[in-house]
């Protein structure tokens, strides 16, 4: 069977390892990458001698034969070429947030419902055999019915993009979009049985007088069908990386934690325990999980949902909701008030 062809648009930060990723799956080819600076292009180049480079992503969705394309881009860009990417015939993965709008984010799964092509969402916690795990042993009944769930993020520094692209509000749309959505999805994931989310109630505050909108400060709390709820909450004024998962039931609990230097490293140190009764037992894991390993088991699950027309693991709908959730938290932020999930966008 032939491979599934991938083109990539990015080459920043995160772009080299969704490249990395591509190639480190057999059933997947990397055929083309699009790069906006020179040096960006040489280097991307230099690393996949194999793949055709390009300055224009146009350029690429015109003259390639690619099966998926891969964005990395600045959040603002997101929709745009996502939608182009989804015009040009092609599956598409995009990575968090998928847009910056529920209405965008709507169009774009519309679009390819009428192009039959998937989109898959750059959620890579949901492949991790930690916090995938978790999830598992949660629909597995190990701790009951499920009522409680922190989950939370220690970390510095406030991350500022490419060209300090973070700094700038409009393209940002708001922090909770950067880094909170991925704890936000992991939340309605565990949750699942329980019902879509009822309504969240935010805080946030930040360090720097100066840039008021970086929130590097944030808790939310966001209940559930039943009186479940989940506490979302991180700092990006600590050290290191580290995240934390406590989750407990009508039957038990379980406690997952990750640390690491950064987000990326290939060392990290992490343990997934649950309490069995009045045991304390440590769950054994299939794999390393971190962020770098997670991506290619993304990779590979686009390739299993293109080759055997299933839809991926983190779809657009996941993708919408992710968003819905940040923005209600931001406007409750805000408004310094519980908002209430509504309407029949977010219930399709």
């Amino acid at each position: 069977m032939a491979a599934v062809r991938f083109g990539l648009i990015g080459y920043g930060a995160w772009g080299p390892h969704h490249a990395r990723a591509i190639s480190a799956v057999p059933e997947a080819s990397l055929v083309a990458i699009v790069a906006r600076s020179q040096s960006a292009r040489q280097a991307a180049a230099a690393a996949y001698p194999q793949a055709r480079v390009y300055a224009d992503y146009g350029q690429m969705l015109a003259g390639e034969e690619l099966d998926v394309v891969s964005v990395v881009l600045p959040s603002d860009l997101h929709f745009k070429v996502g939608r182009d990417v989804l015009e040009s015939g092609r599956h598409l993965l995009i990575e968090k947030p998928m847009a910056l709008r529920v209405d965008e984010c709507s169009e774009l799964i519309e679009l390819a419902k009428r192009r039959d092509r998937w989109i898959a969402v750059g959620h890579e916690l949901r492949f991790s055999p930690l916090w995938g795990k978790v999830k598992q042993l949660i629909d597995a009944g190990a701790i009951g019915e499920p009522l409680y769930q922190l989950i939370e993020l220690w970390r510095r520094p406030y991350r500022t993009g490419s060209a300090n692209w973070r700094y700038e509000i409009d393209r940002v749309g708001n922090w909770t979009l950067e880094e909170p959505i991925h704890f936000f999805d992991l939340a309605r994931w565990y949750f699942a049985r329980r019902g879509e989310p009822q309504r969240v109630y935010a805080q946030a505050i930040g360090r720097r007088t100066d840039h008021p909108e970086l929130t590097d400060n944030f808790s939310a709390l966001m209940t559930f069908t039943g009186g479940a709820y989940a506490l979302v909450s991180q700092t990006l004024a600590g050290w290191e990386h580290h995240q934390t998962a406590k989750i407990t039931g009508t039957e038990g609990a379980l406690w997952a934690r990750w640390s690491g230097s950064m987000d990326r490293t290939f060392e990290p140190t992490f343990q997934l325990q649950r309490l069995d009764g009045e045991r304390i037992v440590d769950v054994p894991l299939a794999g390393t999980p971190g962020e770098v390993f997670e991506l290619v088991e993304e990779m590979r699950s686009i390739v299993g949902a293109v080759r055997e027309g299933r839809p991926p693991a983190c779809g657009g709908v996941d993708g919408r909701w992710s968003v819905a959730m940040c923005l209600a938290a931001e406007q409750s932020n805000a408004a310094g008030r519980p908002i209430e999930f509504g309407g029949e966008l977010l219930r399709a």
